[in-house]
């Protein structure tokens, strides 16, 4: 049977492989169609549905060196995710962010209540309560903010369980950048795995690790304004061998921790300027 949206199904034990294969993929075998940000020019799309199931979330290598960006905007979208240090860019009245995924997950706020809820924590109580538990999940769209506004939030969902001794995650994203923001999205997704679980130990009494991340995606693509510099990064992998593309978390430490105080310094500054920083 011919599908109207290709489906494409991934399955690697690290973070960077399962990212590469899947736009890959996607490059090879996605439909061409037309998007809302696609300027006069500009080629369709190439888009499918995506199930990419990353083995060992925290399996090294962790890093893939060709994703576009760098290790400080990699560490910014982390803590981002993680600890909400963007969470003060929220405010749409004044013309800012509409949101952040953290502010959603950990801020969820509902009209008629009067505190936000978070999320996170109530998911963790209940895998406390019972690791096995199928609720324990978060969610981001908010139908009445997010119908009709330019930049709604593409993740919709996350869903967490405890298998024996492993937590696992499943985000599902609505629409998901694959080439300029599906890896960082899976690389902070999957270090809030790492950050619940570590609660979970310390709760449980036991070792609960972060295990198998699987991202599914109604909408996985790669636009066309940017086919150009998409075939430069297959370039570098027919140039390059595996290893020679990817960093273990250890091989850029000293980078992330200079990213680290350069993020914090960045943050120290925006409260004396008010203006954004990283």
């Amino acid at each position: 049977m011919t599908q109207t949206l290709p489906v494409i199904s991934v399955s690697a034990r690290t973070l960077p492989e399962a990212w590469e294969n899947a736009v890959v993929r996607t490059w090879r075998e996605g439909a061409a169609i037309a998007t809302q940000y696609d300027k006069p020019g500009d080629p369709p799309s190439r888009d499918a549905i995506a199930v990419i199931v990353v083995e060992d979330s925290m399996a090294e290598p962790r890093i893939h060196r060709c994703f576009p960006g760098g290790i400080v905007e990699l560490e910014a979208y982390r803590q981002e995710m993680v600890d909400g240090i963007h969470d003060h860019w929220v405010d749409p009245a004044a013309g800012k962010w509409e949101y952040t995924y953290h502010e959603r997950l950990a801020a969820y706020s509902v009209p008629g209540l009067s505190e936000p809820i978070d999320q996170i924590e109530r998911l963790t109580q209940e895998l406390i309560k019972a690791p096995h538990t199928r609720r324990a999940q978060a969610i981001t769209w908010k139908p009445w903010e997010d119908t009709g506004i330019a930049d709604p939030a593409c993740l919709q969902r996350l869903w967490f369980r405890v298998y024996g001794d492993e937590l696992v995650l499943n985000a599902h994203m609505r629409s998901n950048d694959a080439f300029k923001a599906a890896f960082m999205n899976m690389y902070a997704f999957t270090d809030l795995q790492r950050a619940v679980a570590e609660r979970l130990t310390r709760e449980l009494g036991r070792e609960i690790r972060p295990g198998q991340y699987t991202h599914i995606a109604d909408s996985f693509h790669i636009y066309g304004s940017y086919f150009e510099e998409f075939e430069a990064f297959l370039k570098t992998l027919e140039n390059r061998s595996f290893d020679q593309r990817v960093f273990s978390t250890e091989d850029v430490q000293d980078i992330i921790d200079e990213a680290r105080q350069q993020i914090a310094d960045s943050l120290e500054a925006e409260k004396v300027s008010g203006r954004k920083g990283l």
